[in-house]
């Protein structure tokens, strides 16, 4: 959660953050927009993927899940 973020040291928030970027480039998120979506921590990356998997554009998963 959002919460449970704003407690992480550097390296962690690091680690999660590319963590989450590889998870959405391994699943076919291009890389620009992976980035953008890893970043907004407020969405859950397995609903980022659901969307895309259904046709969504990855430009549009952020708007969608915020």
């Amino acid at each position: 959660t959002a919460a449970q973020f704003e407690t992480l040291d550097a390296e962690e928030v690091e680690g999660l953050l590319r963590d989450r970027f590889e998870t959405l480039t391994s699943r076919g998120c291009p890389p620009a927009s992976a980035a953008v979506i890893a970043s907004h921590i407020e969405i859950e990356v397995h609903d980022a993927i659901d969307l895309l998997q259904r046709g969504c554009p990855a430009e549009a998963v952020v708007p969608l899940l915020s």
